[in-house]
């Protein structure tokens, strides 16, 4: 284990989590106070128009993936990124105008939403696999774990920020807070050092580049097994706000203020969380199956549990492996891709994590309803226990073909370099 802070030494990286820290607050104070003026502005307390906003706003990430990962191997992703960064500013600063003056309506709101989500889309892949040029290869585990960090750390102080400044100010000036926010990003990219960034090679014109990213994960059986994983975990494990929120009302007979706390515990596991895998010199397999058999049995825990005392207690549990298994699984897929099918892959990372809640938070919410919240709440431990059943066939798959070298084949050859053709890149075995 080293400093989880190394990656803290490369200029350019810290330009980057500096930038990003500032601008993932902002994020988090515009979609608090976006719901804000949703439900008490311009709805009377509409659910649905807040649950339509939202879906407007992550449905381009899910459709758009073959063109979002193809556009950040294609393009560099430095001036991606501005470009990106400097369309959510100007969609923020045109929210908050028309909020500021009154003339916002809800079709506004809707309209904005889909503009956001489809310049998000662009970012999430830049972003991610942008981590790669900012630090060399062996800090890229710390680099992504420095990210969760911050991202978490945002998600705590977001909220409560917009909460006391829409009460003092108006949910307007949060808004337009926000769009001054990602000047922090822009200029953070724009102070970087060029000629200390890890330059990537890029995707030339080839026959199949939009499902050469998909291709590759298919032949490759570590990438399949992760990917899958994260699909179960995210559909299945990720509805903790369900869990918090159910047990602490309905079983617990808590309130407000109980729920609150409830809530922070879990964000502070997602922090030591974040901090541990950030240590880790290499992001492992080992680590992602052994966090998910862990979050399995954290969440029978916590359905188990006879007071909000030990509930909260395993929620710290669930807290730290869910930001671990996050966390190693975004680091593993990076550096096990080559770097002209980062993108594309990373697209395919953030679909299924954006995805998989999408699917999975209605059959909890149902179960939750129909059968009690303690149900619900073991039905989630099947979003840890999979995955690790998962990897557990597939190490046992993997070890009846060994090689006379002892090291393991995680996938065959022709189809790997199948993909890297595709990609534009030269046929060479899949890294193991």
């Amino acid at each position: 284990m080293s400093s989880p802070f190394r990656s803290l030494r490369v200029l350019n990286y810290r330009l980057w989590f500096a930038g990003a820290t500032v601008s993932n607050i902002g994020t988090w104070m515009q979609r608090t106070a976006q719901d804000w003026i949703v439900l008490t502005e311009l709805t009377d307390h509409d659910a649905v128009a807040v649950g339509i906003t939202t879906a407007l706003q992550f449905g381009p990430v899910l459709v758009l993936t073959p063109l979002t990962g193809l556009a950040a191997d294609v393009f560099d992703r430095r001036r991606l990124l501005l470009a990106t960064q400097t369309a959510m500013a100007a969609i923020g600063a045109l929210f908050a105008a028309l909020v500021l003056t009154g003339a916002v309506e809800l079709w506004m709101v809707y309209s904005l939403a889909v503009a956001l989500g489809v310049a998000s889309a662009f970012d999430g892949p830049a972003r991610q696999s942008f981590v790669s040029e900012l630090v060399p290869t062996s800090l890229i585990s710390n680099a992504v774990g420095l990210n969760a960090t911050s991202f978490t750390v945002a998600r705590l102080a977001g909220p409560a920020l917009a909460g006391l400044l829409t009460a003092a100010i108006g949910a307007g000036w949060v808004l337009l807070i926000n769009a001054v926010t990602f000047g922090a990003t822009i200029t953070g990219i724009l102070a970087m050092r060029r000629s200390e960034l890890h330059a990537q090679p890029r995707s030339p014109r080839a026959p199949g580049r939009l499902r050469a990213g998909l291709l590759y994960v298919s032949s490759r059986g570590d990438l399949a097994v992760v990917v899958v994983s994260a699909l179960v975990f995210g559909a299945i494990g990720t509805n903790l706000p369900i869990f918090v929120a159910t047990m602490s009302t309905v079983e617990f007979g808590l309130g407000p203020t109980e729920f609150g706390i409830l809530s922070s515990v879990v964000a502070i596991g997602s922090v030591i969380g974040a901090i541990a895998g950030a240590r880790r010199e290499r992001a492992r397999l080992s680590a992602i199956a052994a966090s998910a058999l862990v979050f399995g049995l954290g969440a029978i825990g916590c359905a188990l549990s006879p007071n909000a005392w030990v509930f909260g207690a395993f929620l710290v549990v669930l807290g730290f492996t869910s930001l671990v298994i996050m966390n190693t699984t975004n680091a593993y897929l990076q550096a096990a891709t080559p770097p002209e099918l980062r993108g594309r892959v990373m697209a395919i990372y953030i679909a299924v994590v954006l995805g998989g809640p999408t699917l999975g938070a209605p059959v909890i919410g149902f179960i939750a309803t129909a059968a009690g919240p303690r149900w619900a709440t073991a039905a989630g431990a099947l979003g840890g226990l999979i995955p690790a059943l998962l990897f557990a066939l597939w190490w046992v798959r993997a070890s009846r073909a060994t090689v006379a070298s002892s090291r393991v084949e995680v996938a065959p050859a022709v189809p790997a370099a199948r993909a890297r053709r595709a990609a534009g890149a030269p046929a060479s075995s899949p890294r193991r």
